[in-house]
C-alpha cells in the first residue's frame, strides 16, 4: 500500500479516533532541551538604565516676591464687584494694608514649608528693583549649584508687558517700575524655577524664552571668536535647567469669582486639597452629597501627613492621582525630570495637574515649560472625584456624631485593576497605569503584602517590567521595607530584590551603603523560611558579607533539597573569596573546599558548574602561598580533574577556567612540565593509528592476535578526596598502577585517551596557536607510551603533570567552546616556558630550585609548538629571515598546506640538554605582533547566566503547557500525525535508521527526503580526520528531533537544525567512551538510546556498557562486558531495564543493568562462532533476544534459557542486519551484493540484487540497513555510495 503523503498534511483526519487513544508520545520525556542547551552561556544584554536621575537637585532657597500694594488696584485691570480678594486665605481688606501684607507673606512661606521645610525663605513685600536684585542674588549665591524657587505674586501691579518685563515699585510706592525678565534671568541664574501668578503671565513665559535662546547665542559667538566684546564680557548663565509655571496664557486674565481666592493658582500649587474640596462642593454634583458645605470642609479632621485621618488620606490618594496621571501622559524622561528630581518640583507640578483642571474650568489655561499635555480630562480624575465624594459623605456623622472614619476603597480597588490587567491582559499590551499607585500602596501596612504580591508578578514579566518600574521611582520604597521585620514579606521582597538586582546590578552599592544585605542574610540563614531561590547574587560587596558570617551561612545550604539554591550558595561563596584572600581563609578554617566537592557529583548540571566556580577560584586567589595554601590548592585540583568527562559542556568549560586559575598560581611549574611534554613528544614515535580507511572496507572481523588489547575504562574514577599533602602523595601512587598492577607513568590512557578533536580543527585561528591540534593530540598519546621518568624539579606524579594532562585532554574536547578555552591556556603557557628558557648547564640537579610563581602574561607569539633541533646559529638566520618577512596585521605568509609547520620555530629557542635548568630571565626584547593567548580573567559567563535567570520570567506558564500557544500546537500536530501514522502502519503490516515520521533518512551527516529523492543538508560532524562515524540515532524522534553521532573515538555528538536547510547547531558534545582505540578492524563506538528514561547505552572497542543518564548528563553506570573482544552491537529493554550485547567473539551478552558491576551479567550465549552482526531484545513482555552473526545464522533466544528456541539460516557474508520493531519482518545485507527480507519463520520475502530501473546495474556490497520504525519501508546503503528506499509495494509516481 503507497503511503499517502497529503494525510500527513492535516491534523484532522482521524482526529476522533487518535485524540484519545494515543497519549504515549505526550508522556514521553525530551532529552537536551534545557536553557543550558537552547542559549549562549552569557548574561542578559544591560538595559539602559535611565531611572537613577544622574542630577538629583533640592531647592534650597526660596524668593517670595508679593506685588500687591494692598488697596490699591492696577489701572490696567478692571474688576468686578464682588471680586475675587482672598491672598493666601486671608481677606486683605479684613486688616491694615502693612499687617496684611506681612500676614499674606508668612501665610504664603507656611503653605511653601508644607513642601519643602528645610529650604530656606526669603520675602520681598512690596518690593522694589534693587530689593529684588539683591535678593536674588544672594539666594543664587548661597545656592550654588542648587535649585532656587522665584515665587512672583503681581495682582497689585499692571499686566507684563510684551517686551518681557514685569512690575515693581519705586522706594515711595508713586509708581511702578518695569523689571525685566533678562535681568532677572542674569540675578537668578540656573538652575531655577519660577512661579507666576499675574494676568497675562503666559508673556513672561514667552519673554524668557526668547532671552534664554538669546543668551545662548551670545555663549556660542563667544566661544567661537574668542576677540568678541561679548567674549570680554562674564558669560551669561545658560538657562536651559530653569523651570515656569504661569497663572495662564498670555491673553488671558486671572479669575474674578468671588467664591474663589484671587491667587487660585497659588492655592492650587501649595494648598491643593483645601481648594479641590472648594472647587468639589461648588460643583453640580456636590448636591447629591447632602449636608455638605464650604464650612464643613475647613472642619476635616486629621493633619495632611497623617495617612490614618480623612484629611491625611485624601492627601494620599491626591498624590498617588496625580503621579499616575502625569507617568502615563508624560515622556519618561520629562517625568523623570519633573516629578523624580526635586521634591518641591514634583509637589508642584502634581498640584500643577489640578490647577489646570480647575483653572480651565473658568477658562483660564496654566501654562508651564516645558509644556506639559493636556491632563485635564484624564479618566483617573473621576477616581478622585470619587474618593472626595466618599469621605466628604461621612463628614456629618463623624464631625456631629463622632463616628468612626471608614477608610477609602480606593487603593483596594485600583490594586484589583493591576491584579487584572496581569491576569487578563495579552503579552503585547501598554504599561499598567496603576504602577505608580502600586508604589504608594507599599506605604500602608495594609495593603503591603498583596502590593508586594502583584508588584513581584509585574517583575517576573521581564526586564523591561523591572526598568518601568524603577522609572516610576520603587527603588528607594523597596530599599526602604528592607527595615522590616515582618517574616510574610520576606519571601516576597527576596523575590523583587532578585528582579531588580539580575537587570540593574548598580544597585548592589545601594544595598550595600543602607545594609541591605544583612535582610538577605537574615532570611539565608532563617531555617524556617521557605525556599528562597533568588539568594547570592547581590552578595558581591566581600568585606560587608564577611563580616556578616555570609561563608558559614552559605556553607550550611550546600545540602539544601531545592537546586537553584544550591547552585547560588556554591556561586555566592565563589564570588565571595574571589581575590579577597581574608574571605579564602575564612573558608578554609570552615573547610568550605571540602564541603563543595559533595556539588561535583550533583545530578543537575548547573549545580556541579557552580561548585566547579566556586573551586576555581578558590584556588584563583592571587595572594602568597604557603605550603598549607598550596596542599590546599592540589587537593582542589586532583578534586576537580575527576569531573575531566563530565556530560555537560558547561561543566568542562567551568572547569577549563579553574584549572587556569590554577595554571596562573603555579605558572613556572607548569611551564617546566610543558618544555618536558614538548620534548618528549618530538623524541618519541606514536603508534599510527588507522587514518586511512579505504572505501568499502567495513567488512567486520574478530579480534586478532594483531590487534592490540585495549585498555580498561578508568576515568579517574580512582581518584578521591585527599584531604592532606600525607593522602595526596598516596593517592598520586594509588594512581601509578597498570592493569597488571605495576607501576607504569600516569598517562591521560589511565585518565581517558580520547583522540576527539575540537570541531573547529582546520580554522585559521589555528595557526595562530604554539600548540596546535594535532600536536596536542599526538602529545597525549605520547605520554601513553613513554615513561618520561625524567623530569627534573617536578616529579612526574606532582599534580602540575596531572593537571596538564587533563588539559591536553580538555583541549581535545567534542565540544569547541570547550577546547578552545583549553587551547588557550595550554597555548600560554607553552608560549611562556619557550621564551623563558635558556640552555643552561646543571652541575647539581639537587641545588634546583623552582621560581615563584610568576604573574600571567599577555605574551603570546606566531610561533611553531616545538624547538628547533637546528643549531643556535642556523635558529638566529631563521628569526632574522622571517623578520624580513613583511606580514600584514600579524599575520603570517601563506604555508604549504600539506606542511603547515614548515619554517616555523620558537623563539630563543634551543636544543636542550636531558638534565638542565629551566628558568631565568627571558630576553628583554618583546617580539612584536603578540596575541594574549589567555588572560588572567578568563571566564565563562556563568554568573551572568545565572543571573539571567531572574530577569526571565520564572512564574509565566512554558510554552509548551499554554495551551493556547504555537509551541503547544505544533506539538499537538506532531503528535497527532505520529499517531496516525501509527495506526496507518500497523493496517499495511497486519495485511502484510529513516527517521520515525519524517520522510527523510540520514545517512552520516546528509540528510535526504526520500520520497522526493532530494537532498535537503549536510555538515561537517567535527571529529577528527583519522576518526569515522561509526553510530547514529534520533532523539525526541516523537517531537522536537535531535541527531547523536558517536564516532570510534569514544566521542558523542549532539545536533539540531540539521536537516531544515538552515545552519546546523551543536547542542552538546562530550567523551562518551573513554580509552578506545580508532582501529579499521574494531566495532567502533555503538549506542542505544531509551527515550522514555533518557537513558544512553555506550560501548564498542572497551571493555564496559556505559550508561549515561542525559537529564542529568552524567554517567550512571559501568557495566563489566566480562569479554576480551569489542561490543558490536546493544539493544536495551527499559520495561525490564535489561540490555542484550553482541560481541566480535561471537558471543550475545545479557545484563540487569539493576544489579551490582559483578553480578549484572545475567546470561551468556555462545552459540555464534563469529562476530556478531546484530542483537536485538524485543520489547514486548516476553521479548526474545535475536542476533545474527558474519555467518548469517539468526537464532532466537529465551531469555531464561541458555539454548537458541530458534535457528535461521540466511546469506553468508552478512553485514548488516535490522528487524522491524513492528512487523514480523527481517533484513540482510550482504558483502556479496544483495538483499534477502524475512519472516520470523525464516521465509524468504523478497530478493535484491539489481537496483531498480531499466537495465538496472547490481547492487554494490551492503554495507548498513534500516527499516522505518512503522511503515514496511527499508533504507539500504551500500558501498558504492548509492542509497535505496524500499516498500512493500510499488511506489507510484
Amino acid at each position: 500500500m503507497k503511503m499517502d503523503s497529503e494525510l500527513l498534511l492535516s491534523p484532522a483526519i482521524f482526529l476522533a479516533e487518535e485524540e484519545e487513544a494515543d497519549m504515549s508520545d505526550w508522556n514521553l520525556p525530551l532529552a537536551f532541551m534545557k536553557k543550558r542547551h537552547s542559549e549562549k552561556i552569557e548574561g542578559s544584554k544591560a538595559l539602559a538604565q535611565s531611572w537613577r536621575m544622574k542630577d538629583r537637585m533640592k531647592t534650597v532657597s526660596v524668593a517670595l516676591v508679593l506685588c500687591l500694594n494692598v488697596g490699591v488696584d492696577p489701572p490696567d485691570v478692571v474688576k468686578t464687584s464682588p471680586c475675587a480678594r482672598l491672598e493666601c486665605w486671608i481677606d486683605p481688606l479684613s486688616m491694615s494694608p502693612q499687617k496684611a501684607l506681612e500676614t499674606i507673606g508668612a501665610n504664603l512661606q507656611k503653605q511653601y514649608e508644607n513642601w519643602q521645610p528645610r529650604a530656606r525663605y526669603k520675602q520681598s513685600l512690596d518690593p522694589t528693583v534693587d530689593e529684588v536684585k539683591k535678593l536674588c542674588t544672594s539666594l543664587r549665591r548661597n545656592a550654588k549649584e542648587e535649585r532656587v524657587l522665584f515665587h512672583y505674586n503681581g495682582h497689585g501691579v499692571p499686566r507684563p508687558t510684551v517686551n518681557g518685563e514685569i512690575w515693581v515699585f519705586n522706594k515711595n510706592y508713586t509708581q511702578y517700575i518695569p523689571l525685566s525678565v533678562y535681568d532677572l534671568q542674569t540675578w537668578m541664574g540656573s538652575p531655577s524655577i519660577f512661579v507666576y501668578d499675574c494676568s497675562n503671565a503666559g508673556i513672561i513665559v514667552k519673554s524668557f524664552k526668547q532671552f534664554a535662546l538669546q543668551r545662548e547665542q551670545e555663549l556660542e559667538v563667544a566661544a567661537i571668536n574668542p576677540n568678541h566684546p561679548l567674549a570680554q564680557m562674564p558669560l551669561p548663565p545658560s538657562m536651559k535647567n530653569c523651570i515656569q509655571l504661569a497663572a495662564c496664557e498670555a491673553s488671558e486674565l486671572l479669575p474674578m469669582n468671588p467664591d474663589l481666592p484671587a491667587d487660585l493658582f497659588t492655592s492650587c500649587l501649595t494648598t491643593p486639597i483645601k481648594i479641590a474640596l472648594r472647587w468639589f462642593c461648588m460643583q453640580k454634583s456636590a448636591k447629591l452629597v447632602p449636608g455638605v458645605t464650604l464650612d464643613l470642609i475647613e472642619k476635616i479632621p486629621g493633619r495632611l501627613n497623617d495617612r490614618r485621618t480623612p484629611l491625611g488620606e485624601l492627601n494620599w490618594i491626591f498624590t498617588a492621582i496625580t503621579d499616575t496621571i502625569a507617568w502615563n501622559v508624560l515622556p519618561r524622561d520629562l517625568f523623570q525630570k519633573l516629578f523624580r528630581q526635586d521634591l518641591l518640583v514634583a509637589s508642584l507640578f502634581r498640584n500643577f495637574l489640578l490647577a489646570e483642571r480647575i483653572m480651565r474650568s473658568y477658562n483660564c489655561t496654566p501654562v508651564s515649560s516645558p509644556r506639559l499635555p493636556p491632563t485635564y480630562m484624564h479618566a483617573m480624575w473621576q477616581a478622585w472625584d470619587l474618593a472626595v465624594d466618599i469621605c466628604l459623605s461621612q463628614l456629618p456623622t463623624i464631625i456631629e456624631e463622632g463616628t468612626a472614619f471608614r477608610h477609602s476603597p480606593f487603593f483596594a480597588e485600583q490594586l484589583t485593576a493591576f491584579q487584572v490587567w496581569l491576569t487578563m491582559g495579552v503579552e503585547n499590551r501598554n504599561p499598567p497605569e496603576q504602577l505608580p499607585i502600586v508604589l504608594q500602596v507599599l506605604l500602608s501596612q495594609v495593603h503591603r503584602l498583596r502590593a508586594l504580591d502583584l508588584l513581584g508578578r509585574f517583575l517576573d514579566l521581564g526586564p523591561w517590567a523591572v526598568s518601568l518600574a524603577l522609572s516610576v521611582g520603587i527603588f528607594p520604597y523597596v530599599l526602604k521595607l528592607l527595615q522590616s521585620s515582618a517574616r510574610e514579606l520576606r519571601p516576597l521582597l527576596v523575590f523583587i530584590w532578585a528582579k531588580i538586582l539580575a537587570v540593574d546590578s548598580s544597585c548592589q552599592a545601594d544595598l550595600v551603603k543602607d545594609n541591605g544585605h544583612k535582610y538577605f542574610l537574615s532570611v539565608l540563614a532563617d531555617p524556617y523560611m521557605p525556599v528562597s531561590i533568588t539568594q547570592s547574587e547581590h552578595e558581591r560587596t566581600e568585606s560587608a558579607c564577611l563580616q556578616g558570617n555570609l561563608i558559614a551561612i552559605c556553607l550550611e545550604q550546600l545540602s539544601d533539597p531545592h537546586p537553584l539554591l544550591r547552585q547560588w550558595v556554591a556561586v555566592c561563596l565563589g564570588r565571595i573569596w574571589q581575590n579577597f584572600d581574608s574571605a579564602r581563609w575564612c573558608g578554609v578554617r570552615d573547610s568550605a573546599h571540602e564541603k563543595l566537592y559533595s556539588l561535583l557529583s550533583d545530578p543537575i548540571p548547573e549545580v556541579r558548574c557552580a561548585a566547579v566556580f566556586a573551586l576555581g577560584t578558590f584556588v584563583g586567589n592571587s595572594a602568597e602561598r604557603t605550603d598549607h595554601s598550596t596542599t590546599i590548592d592540589h587537593n582542589v585540583a586532583m578534586m576537580l580533574a575527576q569531573l575531566i568527562n563530565d556530560g555537560s559542556p558547561v561543566v568542562r568549560k567551568e572547569l577549563v577556567v579553574a584549572l587556569s586559575h590554577l595554571v596562573v598560581q603555579y605558572e613556572s611549574n607548569f611551564c617546566t612540565v610543558a618544555l618536558q611534554f614538548m620534548e618528549e613528544e618530538k623524541n618519541y614515535p606514536v603508534p599510527s593509528t588507522a587514518n586511512t580507511l579505504e572505501p568499502g572496507n567495513l567488512t567486520p572481523v574478530r579480534d586478532s592476535p594483531a590487534i592490540p588489547r585495549l585498555r580498561s575504562v578508568n576515568s579517574y574514577t580512582n581518584i578521591r578526596a585527599a584531604t592532606t599533602a600525607r593522602n595526596l602523595n598516596k593517592s598520586l601512587q594509588n594512581l601509578n598502577l597498570n592493569e597488571e598492577g605495576g607501576p607504569v607513568a600516569f598517562s591521560p590512557g589511565n585518565l581517558s585517551t580520547s583522540s576527539s578533536a575540537s570541531s573547529t580543527l582546520g580554522s585559521p585561528d589555528n595557526d595562530e596557536y604554539i600548540l596546535s591540534f594535532e600536536t596536542i593530540d599526538k602529545m597525549r598519546r605520547v605520554s601513553s607510551y613513554s615513561s618520561l621518568n625524567s623530569l627534573i624539579g617536578v616529579s612526574f606524579n606532582s599534580v602540575y603533570t596531572q593537571i596538564w594532562r587533563v588539559l591536553l585532554h580538555l583541549a581535545a574536547d567534542p565540544f569547541p567552546e570547550v577546547s578552545d578555552l583549553a587551547m588557550k591556556v595550554l597555548n600560554s603557557i607553552a608560549y611562556k616556558a619557550t621564551m623563558n628558557a635558556r640552555p643552561q648547564r646543571i652541575l647539581d640537579s639537587g641545588s634546583l630550585t623552582q621560581s615563584a610563581p610568576a604573574s600571567p602574561t599577555s605574551k603570546g607569539a606566531h610561533i611553531h609548538q616545538w624547538f628547533s633541533p637546528h643549531a643556535q646559529c642556523q635558529q638566529l638566520q631563521s628569526d632574522q629571515r622571517g623578520a624580513q618577512t613583511p606580514t600584514r596585521g600579524g599575520e603570517q605568509p601563506p604555508r604549504d598546506p600539506l606542511h603547515p609547520h614548515a619554517g616555523r620555530t620558537g623563539p630563543h629557542s634551543h636544543q636542550f640538554p636531558r638534565t638542565r635548568k629551566m628558568f631565568d630571565k627571558g630576553p628583554s626584547d618583546d617580539p612584536g605582533g603578540h596575541k594574549a593567548y589567555m588572560n588572567a580573567n578568563l571566564s565563562t559567563g556563568l554568573c551572568d547566566w545565572s543571573a539571567k535567570y531572574f530577569a526571565q520570567p520564572v512564574m509565566k506558564i512554558p510554552e509548551e503547557h499554554d495551551v493556547e500557544s504555537q509551541v503547544r500546537k505544533e506539538r499537538e500536530w506532531r503528535f497527532l500525525r505520529n499517531a496516525r501514522v501509527r495506526k496507518q502502519s500497523q493496517r499495511i503490516t497486519q495485511r502484510g535508521d529513516t527517521h520515525k515520521h519524517y520522510a527523510y533518512v540520514c545517512v552520516f551527516c546528509s540528510f535526504w527526503d526520500w520520497e522526493k529523492a532530494e537532498r535537503l543538508d549536510y555538515f561537517y560532524n567535527g571529529n577528527p580526520r583519522y576518526t569515522r562515524i561509526t553510530a547514529m540515532e534520533y532523539l525526541n524522534g516523537h517531537d522536537y528531533s535531535l541527531l547523536l553521532t558517536a564516532t570510534d573515538d569514544g566521542a558523542l555528538r549532539i545536533w539540531k537544525n540539521f536537516a531544515d536547510q538552515r545552519n546546523p547547531e551543536m547542542v552538546t558534545a562530550w567523551q562518551g567512551l573513554s580509552d578506545m582505540l580508532p582501529t579499521t578492524r574494531g566495532a567502533g563506538m555503538v549506542v542505544d538510546w531509551e527515550q522514555e528514561t533518557g537513558l544512553l547505552m555506550t560501548s564498542g572497542d572497551v571493555r564496559v556498557i556505559r550508561i549515561w543518564d542525559t537529564e542529568r548528563e552524567m554517567k550512571v553506570q559501568d557495566i563489566p562486558t566480562g569479554a576480551d573482544s569489542c561490543v558490536t552491537s546493544l539493544s536495551c529493554d527499559s520495561q525490564r531495564s535489561l540490555i542484550a550485547a553482541g560481541l566480535g567473539d561471537g558471543s550475545v551478552r545479557l545484563y540487569d543493568r539493576r544489579m551490582g558491576a559483578n553480578e549484572c551479567r545475567v546470561m551468556t550465549y555462545r552459540e555464534h562462532s563469529s562476530w556478531v552482526v546484530k542483537a536485538h531484545l524485543q520489547k514486548q513482555t516476553d521479548g526474545k533476544v535475536i542476533s545474527v552473526s558474519v555467518d548469517g545464522d539468526v537464532r532466537f533466544f529465551e531469555l531464561r534459557s541458555p539454548d537458541s528456541v530458534n535457528v535461521l539460516q540466511t546469506v553468508k557474508g552478512l553485514t548488516a542486519l535490522d528487524i522491524h520493531p513492528q512487523a514480523n519482518l527481517f533484513a540482510c545485507g550482504s558483502m556479496n551484493q544483495f538483499i534477502a527480507v524475512y519472516n520470523s519463520n525464516g521465509d524468504v520475502i523478497s530478493n535484491i540484487k539489481y537496483y531498480d530501473g531499466f537495465m538496472g546495474q547490481r547492487i554494490g556490497a551492503i554495507s548498513c540497513l534500516a527499516f522505518h520504525p512503522y511503515w514496511p519501508h527499508l533504507a539500504v546503503g551500500s558501498n558504492d555510495y548509492y542509497m535505496s528506499i524500499y516498500s512493500a509495494e510499488k511506489r507510484l509516481r
